[in-house]
């Protein structure tokens, strides 16, 4: 992937890089650095999020993902081991390794979620996005986008 031309890019709190609103349903989701910022090492998307849940376990092939909470509780499982996250810390999960991630709050959540290389992460969300809702459990789709479905979501209450 070719990196774009070099500038920075500013991207405000509640918007999208591209301008753009998308859903998955629980949550709206902004990219924050396109895949082509970075000529595809990097893919950063903030998610702000209004009910409990999260995305299915899965395993990532190519990517490692970090998570780094702003605003309210996640709980995150990489490798069978859960560990809570609070605002201000950050979480590693490395490619290769089972992982899912849940947020857990009562009041609206916000977290940075950053894909490194960027892959075909930015295109897996601009494809399960279009329903506005989670993300379906389709081994297929995943596996279109270098992933592959593990297990069923975290279950939180």
């Amino acid at each position: 992937m070719q990196r774009a031309e070099v500038e920075a890019h500013y991207v405000a709190r509640g918007h999208d890089r591209f301008g753009e609103d998308r859903g998955l349903g629980i949550t709206s989701l902004h990219y924050k650095v396109a895949a082509h910022d970075t000529g595809g090492g990097l893919f950063i998307i903030e998610q702000t999020i209004w009910k409990k849940g999260g995305p299915p376990r899965h395993i990532h092939h190519d990517q490692e993902e970090w998570f780094y909470p702003i605003e309210g509780d996640f709980v995150v499982e990489v490798g069978g081991r859960g560990i809570s996250l609070e605002p201000g810390d950050s979480l590693l999960a490395p490619r290769k390794l089972p992982h899912t991630w849940a947020y857990v709050g009562d009041n609206t959540g916000r977290i940075l979620i950053a894909f490194s290389p960027a892959g075909k992460m930015e295109a897996f969300f601009r494809e399960v996005t279009k329903a506005g809702a989670m993300p379906p459990e389709t081994p297929e789709l995943w596996r279109a986008h270098g992933m592959e479905l593990v297990g069923p979501p975290l279950e939180v209450s």
